[in-house]
Formats: C-alpha cells, sequence, structure tokens
C-alpha cells in the first residue's frame, strides 16, 4: 500500500484547511500519501493561499503528505482513492443573486432551499456530471464524497445520471449534535440521535444520553429557549406547542418551512438596513479568512473559520472516509439511497439518515414510516427535488417551471415562472443546459 490519494475538487475552498485537519488529526489511521488541491483558473489565488496553508500545516504536524495544488483535475482524479467536491459555480456573488431574487417575489432567499437552492443546483448538476465521467474514467473505484450544496439535491443527479460511487454529506446533522451536547454541557460523544428526512429537512426522531432517551429533555430546553441553529439561519425561537405536539426535534433550516413569514421579514430587514444578504455577510467574512491565511507564521487552522458557518465539516468528512476505508461498520448520517429504510418513500430516491458505513459503502438503517405530521412535507420537497434534478440535466423550461411550482416555499406558478425567467438570465453563463 503506498498510500491513498485524495482530490479535492474547490480546493481554494476557505473550508479546505477543516478537512486538512480533520486528515492530520487521523492520521494515525488514515494513510495519506497525497493530497490534491484542484480549482479552476479565477480560483488560483485562493488556492495558492490556502494550499501553502495546508502545506505547513502537515509540515507542523510532522506528517509525509504531498499538497499538490493544480488547475488539471483529470490529473488529480486519476487512480484517486477518494475524490471529495466542495465548489460553488459562480462564487458567492452568484449565491447573493440566489438570495437577493426571491425577495423581489417575497419568497425565501437562502442558499439551498428554495428558489435560491434551485437556482445553485441548476448551475451545479453540469459541472458534477462533467466531473463524474472523469471519475468513472480515470478513477473507476474511488469514492465521491459531496459536500456541495445543495447536498441531497446534487448526490441525487450522482446517484441518477453515473456510475460513481457517492456518499453526500451535510454539517447539519454533526453541528446538531454538538448543539445538543452544549445545550447538556456534556461531550458531544456522548450524544446519539436518530436522524431520517431529507438534506437540509431533516428531523431528529429521538435523541440519547449515553445510550438512554432524553429526547423529551432537549424539546423541554428547545422550549425553554435553548439555541439549536447555525451561523446562516437567525436563531428564531420555535412555538413550543408546536415543538411539543412534534415530539421531534427539527433542524435549523425547518424555520424556513415552518417560520417563512418572519424569515422572509428578518432578510428584508437585514438588505434594508445594510447589512446584506447571508452571502454578502460572507463575503466580508471570506476576505478577512484569506488575509489571516496568507500569514507565513500560520500553520493551523484559524478560529476565525468557525465563523463561516461550515464548522465540523472536517470531522465528519474525515471521519466518514475512515469508516469506508477501514472497513469500521460504524453510524453516521449521511445523504445515500433509501432502499426501503423510509417507507413512505420510493426506494431509489436520495435521503438523509443514519447508515451503517463499511468499505462497501453506506446502508441506510430502517427508520419505517414517518408521521404524517412531517410527510407532506418531505414528499413535496422530494416531489420538487427530482423534478430539479431533471431539468438540471435536460435543460428543459417546462420541467424547471414545474420543479419550482412544487417547491413547498414558491406560492403559486406566476410567481414561480417569474422567478424561473430571472433565475436563467441572471445565471446565463453557468446554464449551458438551457440553451
Amino acid at each position: 500500500m503506498n498510500g491513498l490519494k485524495i482530490a479535492v475538487i474547490g480546493g481554494g475552498s476557505s473550508y479546505t484547511p477543516e478537512l486538512i485537519d480533520g486528515f492530520i488529526k487521523r492520521s494515525n489511521e488514515l494513510p495519506v500519501k497525497e493530497i490534491h488541491l484542484v480549482d479552476i483558473e479565477d480560483g488560483e489565488s485562493k488556492l495558492d493561499i490556502v494550499g501553502n496553508l495546508a502545506k505547513r500545516m502537515v509540515k507542523k504536524a510532522g506528517l509525509d503528505i504531498d499538497i499538490i495544488l493544480t488547475l488539471d483535475r483529470r490529473a488529480a482524479i486519476k487512480d484517486a482513492d477518494f475524490v471529495t467536491t466542495q465548489f460553488r459555480v459562480g462564487g458567492l456573488e452568484a449565491r447573493a443573486r440566489d438570495e437577493r431574487i426571491p425577495l423581489e417575489y417575497n419568497v425565501i432567499g437562502q442558499e439551498t432551499t428554495g428558489p435560491g437552492g434551485f437556482a445553485k443546483a441548476m448551475r451545479t448538476i453540469p459541472v458534477i456530471l462533467d466531473i463524474c465521467k472523469d471519475i468513472e474514467e480515470l478513477a473507476p473505484n474511488a469514492w465521491l464524497i459531496n459536500f456541495t450544496n445543495p447536498a441531497g439535491l446534487i448526490t441525487e443527479a450522482v446517484h441518477r445520471y453515473t456510475n460513481v460511487k457517492t456518499i453526500g454529506l451535510c454539517n447539519v446533522p454533526i453541528g446538531m449534535v454538538n448543539m445538543v451536547a452544549k445545550m447538556l454541557e456534556v461531550d458531544s460523544k456522548r450524544i446519539k440521535i436518530d436522524f431520517a428526512g431529507l438534506n437540509h429537512l431533516v428531523w431528529g426522531k429521538r435523541v440519547y444520553l449515553d445510550g438512554k432517551d432524553i429526547t423529551d429533555e432537549v424539546i423541554e430546553k428547545l422550549c425553554d429557549g435553548g439555541s439549536l441553529t447555525m451561523k446562516n439561519i437567525p436563531d428564531l425561537k420555535w412555538d413550543k406547542d408546536f415543538v411539543k405536539s412534534l415530539g421531534m426535534i427539527p433542524c435549523p433550516y425547518h424555520r424556513y418551512y415552518y417560520m417563512t413569514d418572519d424569515l422572509i421579514e428578518e432578510e428584508k430587514e437585514s438588505v434594508k438596513t445594510g447589512k446584506g444578504t447571508r452571502a454578502e455577510q460572507v463575503l466580508k467574512i471570506e476576505k478577512e479568512l484569506f488575509e489571516v491565511y496568507k500569514d507565513p507564521n500560520l500553520n493551523q487552522k484559524p478560529e476565525q473559520l468557525e465563523k463561516r458557518g461550515g464548522a465540523y465539516y472536517s470531522d465528519a468528512a474525515v471521519s466518514l472516509i475512515s469508516a469506508i476505508y477501514n472497513d469500521k461498520k460504524e453510524v453516521h448520517t449521511v445523504n445515500v439511497r433509501n432502499n426501503g429504510a423510509i417507507s413512505n418513500l420510493p426506494d431509489d430516491v436520495v435521503v438523509e439518515i443514519n447508515a451503517i458505513v463499511d468499505k462497501t459503502g453506506a446502508h441506510a438503517i430502517t427508520v419505517g414510516q414517518l408521521p404524517p405530521e412531517v410527510n407532506g412535507l418531505v414528499q413535496a420537497a422530494k416531489a420538487y427535488e427530482l423534478l430539479a434534478v431533471e431539468a438540471g440535466v435536460t435543460g428543459d423550461y417546462g420541467t424547471a417551471l414545474k420543479s419550482l411550482a412544487a417547491n413547498p416555499l414558491v406560492p403559486s406558478v406566476k410567481i414561480a415562472k417569474k422567478l424561473l425567467d430571472d433565475i436563467i438570465s441572471a445565471n446565463k453563463a453557468y446554464l449551458p443546459q438551457f440553451k
């Protein structure tokens, strides 16, 4: 065994130090030899800054890992053992448009849900399928670990249109585990949550501390103002009667569906007062981060990265890679084919769920039926996702319109059509399938 080759697509991302940190921490169980950080020409300067920090981190750790910075994606993928994807087509400027366009129609403007998530998916699907062609040709045995958002929808596209072995990953479940641990003032390793649903629409069905069911206690804390949110989502408090009757832990993104009116007002206020959309705020954070990364004396993941909203990615990603490589048969929360795990959904759709991970992949743990109070929302969101994947591949206007009209956050066909026309117009350069 010569050691593992890892290809990171989107290597110039501000998240990359998270990932490198994860490989350093798990170097005793993952014999990584080469990490190829890949980006496009527009991202070359960021790639240099992040890549040099990665080299300093590895050197400080005393590890014999080659960090290779490249714009040659095919060379990076060739014979890779694992390919990770963390890219953003159009950059944060495109995300800012995704957030602003819907607000003009009094619709949620968000990176991964609603029309913003649709726009991001349309830009991303042609690129991810192109990457998958390279993997099929140059590294047919590689595992693709996808963090590119909207993670569930992009993983769905890969499953439906390629033969690549893929698992989708999101930091929301691991973030929820850590937040519950913080709420209870215990070590996160003692907390286990039974997750089931879709990406950014996942529920914690039961919560355990040292194997004891403490779901009701966590719900009580949520009702008493306990915080369970992400950096990019306002910490609006849940309606106590609703959460108690639900009997499950909603994920932070559920606010977009259950508190839509409040969040639209919050977003509009943020734009009006000059704070800007989340993307515009992140642009400032990124600028500061890259200045920090440039420091030749910096040789570890800086604290400021926590502000970026992607905390825990490295932990989730590298522990997943280790579980596959070491055949661990561990439980991870991932985006994989349903295969009967959630019985109200078809077997062949991608769900976000706890799964046993070994060298053959991730095997969803059966949860049975989702109760009616959440099933309707999940069905509607999955119908939207399936249509969005088809639209992203075919560029068919009618399918795209049906997709947006099916999205639970879009109020009417009239609005869906206006949104679609604006999205296509604003993203012309990135939507070859719609030409």
